[in-house]
C-alpha cells in the first residue's frame, strides 16, 4: 500500500472521532420507523418528515432520533428545532 494512503486512512480514522469538523447543510434519509419507512429531510436548518404525527406537531421520534445521532454536526437552529420541551424532562420521562 502507498504511505501517502496510509496516512489519509489514518487521518480519515482521526476525523471520524471528531464528528464537529462536520456540518450538515441538507440531508435527506429514509427511516424505518417501527412500522413504516418515513423520509426525513434536513435543510437551512428545518427538518421536515412525511410521518402524520410531524405533520401536526411539527416534530416526530424520526426527527428528534436524527438530531440526537448527529447533534455534533447540527446547526443550533437544526439542533433545536422542533423540540417543544427541554431534552431533560424527555429523559426524565423516558427512563
Amino acid at each position: 500500500m502507498h504511505s501517502d494512503l496510509i496516512g489519509k486512512i489514518e487521518k480519515a480514522r482521526r476525523y471520524a472521532q471528531e464528528p464537529e469538523r462536520v456540518a450538515l447543510d441538507e440531508l435527506k434519509a429514509r427511516f424505518h420507523g417501527g412500522n413504516n419507512e418515513h423520509n426525513v429531510t434536513l435543510r437551512e436548518g428545518a427538518w421536515n418528515c412525511d410521518c402524520e404525527f410531524f405533520r401536526v406537531r411539527r416534530t416526530c421520534a424520526h426527527v428528534m432520533a436524527m438530531q440526537k445521532m448527529f447533534n455534533p454536526m447540527l446547526s443550533e437552529q437544526a439542533r433545536e428545532a422542533g423540540l417543544p420541551i427541554a431534552e431533560e424532562h424527555i429523559a426524565a420521562h423516558v427512563s
